[in-house]
């Protein structure tokens, strides 16, 4: 099981790799991602699928929304995860 900072990391890592241009130490970690990082729905789509691959964790579209700040996205997976593993 991935620890919460693990998958924070990860998520960051992702960031920047869809995004190079970010600065990862800038990242209000409470502040919507589309809109400080200034992506659009397609390199969301592409972080999000991305975030999949890396952590074998589901993502359905309807959940989208639950993934709109780095801290929201970090809660959502830490409860995927242990979710998947009590399943």
């Amino acid at each position: 099981m991935t620890t919460e900072q693990e998958l924070r990391t990860l998520v960051i890592s992702v960031l920047t790799e869809v995004a190079p241009d970010i600065d990862a130490t800038a990242i209000d970690p409470d502040t919507d991602l589309t809109e400080q990082l200034d992506i659009d729905s397609m390199d969301f789509l592409n972080i999000v699928v991305a975030v999949h691959e890396r952590t074998g964790i589901e993502i359905p579209e309807r959940d989208y929304p639950k993934l709109s700040t780095l801290n929201d996205a970090v809660t959502y997976l830490v409860g995927a995860q242990r979710q998947g593993a009590s399943a």
